[in-house]
């Protein structure tokens, strides 16, 4: 029960009336015109739903809920999966919500197989853009610390500032989130001025 509650706070009460016209029959159409109209009704319908999901999931981990962020990061991944295929690159974000959720929530284990699959898909994927890679290494990061391995940690966040000032420019506010993290760090390990010099640059 304390699932369903939780399951239905985080996404279905958003989502229950686009589910309808996407898991329910289809209409049969007899002309090629009405079926190609069909199908991309269809994948409109799905793609709002994945975007409802998406965003409620973020909105979640934003407002430091992970908990009711995994339900809603699930169907987004469910739907994802079933738009655009299992190791397409926009499954991606989705893995680094749910591990990022899943960290928030302390499933370490969880969050690790996540976080293997959106690397898997990276690197599976040639031209993978640097923006993309800058989000799992800021990923693999915060993941990094939250198991205590700080070495590891910064070497990840390193590689999200270089990948994400390539895409973006050296002034670049996507780039800011990745000195933030390398400044908590050093401001742990009591090395202020490389903190202070972070914090500045962010």
């Amino acid at each position: 029960v304390s699932h369903q509650r939780t399951d239905w706070i985080s996404i279905h009460s958003r989502i229950c009336h686009l589910l309808i016209p996407v898991l329910g029959p289809q209409p049969c159409f007899y002309s090629e015109k009405d079926r190609k109209h069909g199908r991309e009704q269809l994948l409109r319908r799905q793609e709002s739903l994945i975007a409802v999901a998406l965003s409620t999931a973020q909105g979640f981990v934003w407002a430091g809920k992970p908990l009711e962020a995994i339900p809603a990061a699930l169907q987004a991944l469910r739907f994802s999966s079933r738009v655009f295929g299992s190791s397409s690159l926009q499954l991606v974000p989705v893995y680094l919500l749910l591990a990022e959720a899943s960290t928030g929530t302390g499933r370490l284990r969880q969050a690790a197989k996540y976080l293997s699959q959106a690397q898997w898909i990276v690197l599976q994927t040639p031209g993978c853009s640097a923006a993309l890679q800058s989000k799992l290494h800021r990923g693999l990061g915060l993941f990094s610390i939250a198991e205590g391995d700080l070495d590891q940690a910064l070497y990840h966040l390193a590689n999200d500032v270089y990948l994400a000032t390539s895409e973006f420019g050296l002034n670049s506010i996507e780039a800011a989130g990745g000195y933030f993290h390398m400044a908590n760090i050093f401001f742990h390990q009591n090395k202020m001025d490389a903190a202070n010099s972070l914090y500045t640059e962010v």
